[in-house]
């Protein structure tokens, strides 16, 4: 959601101030870019592992809980903030070497953390799971009542429908549970529906001359995480894609009304449209074709910081690119004075287990960076519309995606990472210098879910429908399933080993 604002009101001057100052950050990142000025420059960083993940609240009897205020007080750890739902909160998991056993490392500080904060949040009467969507989550809980009390939420809120005119409309059909596919389809005047889509997400650090490689990478991959990785199947009682989170946040932050999407006017939660040569190209669109949500400016310029010798902070630009979804995201930050550059990658649902999203982690920087070592690019020999639609097939089929890869063709995703991502992904992370330890630890769970063909979605699935023909209504056997669900994830078993 970007950084800390106050609730205000703009008016056209503000609007003109910012699209200013965006652009000449964009100009300062073209200059930096040009004289060397990152601080990776020249030289790859250290490997750095950070992850952010989203977490739900539910209460004893597996319902939605509006209680993050309260659970937050209770936890007093400035790594658990708040999110945009009163049922949501968000522990940010500082960066950490990548190296050696460091990787199960902080596996274990992870769990720690969480068993610590799961703890704390009982005592409140209330428990966090890790799940890419709450299942028991119904219409009524998108009210605008439920947005968190923090005015960044409320003010995005309000920009969102100020830009759109209408109520969004979110509208998915399913996967057939059964025989018959379900669909969901109602409106909102709140974007509320995005606080559903719970998420990990990864940060890498690159040289500034690695970064295209590293983003058309992430990219070209995003179908196969999301097939690999599902756990968001259920919404207002509806069983939708293997991992809805992709079309309900598409939907649910959509500034366009019908008539600017029939125009083709790019959307804000964005896969992007052509593979990049340098981060300048996505810097570049962003401030082209997206109008300023949060025109909050200041007073600082930023090419006559660059003339004065200091490196930037680029305040608008960041502000502007937090309010850019893209499943990719290209992150400008500075520390200690030093700038350097990130790739984010957004496309991972939360969960299972602590186990399973340090798979998906490990999955993911070992593929990229086996594909940026490889001595052809794949994105030389893959469209970028490709890598568009293996991103929709795999949300919405899952392991039953077919997804199209060079030298292959059309595939399963499981077949695919058993043939060649998981080798990829084996010789990438030993070039990070991950261990053999944590390689045969965290590829056998990717492993383990391809042979047994079960994903976080899969088993929620299958358990909804065992309930369901033992008699139970759709309704308790979403909240049984999700009772079950809360205790295989503390008892951290990954989610292939789970049984019905």
């Amino acid at each position: 959601m970007g950084a800390e604002v106050s609730q205000q009101k703009f008016n056209g001057a503000d609007r003109v101030r910012f699209r200013e100052r965006v652009s000449r950050g964009t100009d300062a990142i073209a200059r930096m870019l040009s004289d060397g000025l990152f601080t990776d420059h020249g030289r790859p960083p250290e490997p750095l592992l950070g992850m952010e993940v989203e977490l739900n609240l539910i209460d004893a009897r597996a319902d939605p809980s509006m209680a993050n205020a309260e659970v937050l007080d209770a936890i007093a750890d400035p790594d658990y903030q708040t999110e945009l739902g009163q049922f949501n909160v968000e522990i940010n998991v500082s960066p950490r070497p990548f190296v050696g056993g460091d990787t199960v490392s902080l596996e274990q500080a992870l769990r720690s953390s969480l068993n610590n904060a799961e703890a704390k949040a009982a005592s409140t009467g209330n428990h966090l799971v890790m799940i890419g969507m709450l299942p028991t989550l119904q219409q009524e809980h998108f009210a605008h009542q439920w947005i968190s009390a923090n005015p960044r939420y409320d003010l995005i809120n309000e920009q969102i429908f100020a830009a759109r005119g209408e109520d969004l409309a979110i509208d998915i059909a399913g996967v057939p549970l059964e025989s018959s596919a379900e669909r969901l389809t109602t409106t909102t005047d709140s974007i509320l529906p995005e606080a559903a889509c719970t998420s990990l997400q990864l940060h890498l650090r690159v040289a500034p001359e690695d970064f295209a490689a590293h983003w058309n990478a992430a990219q070209a991959i995003s179908g196969v995480q999301v097939a690999l990785a599902g756990n968001s199947p259920f919404l207002a009682g509806k069983a939708l894609w293997h991992e809805t989170r992709i079309p309900v946040f598409q939907q649910a932050t959509d500034t366009r009304p019908l008539e600017l999407k029939n125009q083709g006017v790019r959307p804000r939660v964005w896969f992007g449209e052509r593979w990049i040569n340098t981060i300048f190209d996505l810097f570049e669109e962003n401030t082209r074709y997206f109008p300023a949500l949060l025109p909050v400016s200041t007073d600082v310029d930023p090419l006559a910081e660059l003339d004065a010798g200091r490196i930037p902070e680029l305040t608008e630009l960041k502000l502007h690119n937090g309010t850019v979804y893209r499943w990719n995201r290209p992150v400008y930050d500075v520390l200690d004075g030093n700038a350097h550059l990130r790739v984010e990658n957004r496309v991972l649902p939360a969960g299972p287990t602590v186990v399973d999203i340090m798979a998906n982690a490990a999955f993911y920087y070992g593929v990229v960076r086996g594909l940026v070592e490889a001595d052809r690019p794949l994105w030389s020999r893959m469209s970028f519309d490709a890598a568009r639609e293996n991103l929709t097939s795999g949300a919405q089929w899952g392991l039953d995606a077919q997804l199209y890869w060079p030298d292959i063709g059309w595939v399963r995703p499981d077949e695919l990472a058993l043939r060649r991502l998981l080798p990829l992904a084996e010789e990438g992370l030993a070039s990070f210098g991950v261990s053999a330890a944590a390689r045969r630890r965290y590829l056998g769970v990717i492993e383990g879910r391809c042979v047994t063909r079960q994903t976080g979605s899969v088993w929620q699935r299958r358990a909804v429908q065992v309930r369901e023909a033992a008699g139970e209504s759709r309704d308790q056997a979403l909240h049984g399933m999700l009772s079950d669900y809360a205790t295989l994830m503390h008892e951290g078993e990954p989610v292939h080993n789970w049984p019905l």
